[in-house]
């Protein structure tokens, strides 16, 4: 996508050395956009922990790149299976993060030494690329949903929880990129976006997002969905995804599990986008099987901001004695799901409607 005319990936190889990574900072978005060069392996594994990159895809393919970093320092077998389980520790829920590095290890397992770093990067490189195809596929069969919703109410009135836009992917987005596509093609469409507390990802991200891209948009409180969906303020939820079951069960965000069941009380669609490489077919019941990452209670005892003078200040919202619990993501049942849109289309939130889309899984 582009910023100020700029185009940008989320990852990126340096084009003058050839080997550094370049990623976004999103810790310091909106208030300033800083690019960083990472070097070495552990500076990948800090920007997955500490979310300066964030989003399942994202997650994936900077630790593909976080293995590129650590083969250039030591090619061996056992150094490559060391900087794998540090990426690996970093974040838990999102599935891409072992998918791309089961992937990158079956690549360069079957390596020689010597030929491992040039490898490891063109297999890095080609799972930023096809999530790039990925995300624009999803864009496209997502932009139907909105176009029809159009032909009913005429301005369409989306709802997306946190961000799932092409800063949480290389580029496009999941639940985003049906809105762009849907823009860009005439549709009359407009955005409510919940500040998805405690990390604030769709105050900060996604409304940063849509607003360089033009979209119209609306931040709202995350309790106010609901209400909204009752007075028929919303046509449609889409949202992102961490992991997805072969079931149709979906990890994602916090807070996500509440919107699903607010649509479903108000006949509100309620679907969910994700490329292929967040199906998890090794899981079916996703509230028994997915590990739900626990972060530090400072992200909900604290809140970072800008003040009225520019500065950037982090100030604590709950009284000091108080303790807090920060699960970073909640399980919304296939029940409550009307739909999932990936890269090959659109299927129902089941065993059945995703074998119908991957008959390879079978």
């Amino acid at each position: 996508m582009k910023i100020d005319g700029t185009p940008y990936r989320t990852v990126w190889v340096d084009p003058d050395d050839g080997w550094s990574v370049h990623i976004i900072d999103q810790t310091r978005l909106p208030w300033k956009l800083d690019i960083l060069r990472l070097t070495e392996v552990e500076a990948a594994a800090h920007a997955i922990r500490s979310m300066q990159v964030r989003g399942a895809p994202l997650i994936g393919a900077t630790a593909a790149y976080g293995l590129c970093l650590a083969l250039r320092a030591d090619a061996s077998t056992p150094a490559l299976e060391r900087a794998a389980e540090t990426l690996l520790a970093t974040r838990p829920t999102a599935v891409n993060l072992r998918w791309a590095i089961d992937r990158m290890l079956t690549r360069l397992r079957n390596t020689r030494e010597d030929a491992r770093v040039g490898v490891a990067y063109a297999e890095a490189a080609a799972i930023a690329d096809e999530d790039v195809a990925q995300c624009e596929a999803i864009g496209r069969h997502g932009a139907e949903l909105i176009e029809q919703a159009a032909g009913r109410h005429g301005r369409v009135n989306v709802l997306t929880h946190c961000n799932a836009g092409w800063l949480a992917t290389v580029d496009w987005g999941t639940a985003l990129s049906p809105i762009y596509k849907a823009h860009d093609g005439g549709v009359d469409l407009h955005v409510w976006v919940d500040e998805t507390r405690p990390r604030n990802q769709g105050a900060s991200l996604t409304a940063w997002e849509l607003g360089s891209h033009g979209v119209a948009h609306t931040v709202i409180a995350d309790n106010a969905g609901g209400h909204l969906m009752q007075h028929g303020e919303v046509d449609l939820v889409i949202t992102g995804a961490d992991r997805v079951t072969r079931t149709g069960d979906v990890a994602n965000k916090i807070g996500t599990y509440l919107k699903a069941l607010a649509a479903r009380d108000n006949a509100v669609p309620f679907w969910v986008a994700v490329p292929s490489s967040t199906i998890d077919w090794g899981i079916a019941d996703g509230i028994a099987d997915i590990p739900i990452e626990e972060r530090n209670a400072a992200e909900v005892t604290s809140i970072t901001g800008q003040t009225e003078n520019g500065s950037i200040a982090t100030v604590r919202v709950v009284p000091m004695a108080s303790s807090a619990a920060n699960p970073a993501f909640d399980v919304t049942p296939a029940r409550l799901v009307t739909g999932l849109i990936t890269e090959r289309g659109r299927c129902a939130a089941n065993e059945a409607g995703l074998l119908s889309l991957f008959p390879e899984r079978r």
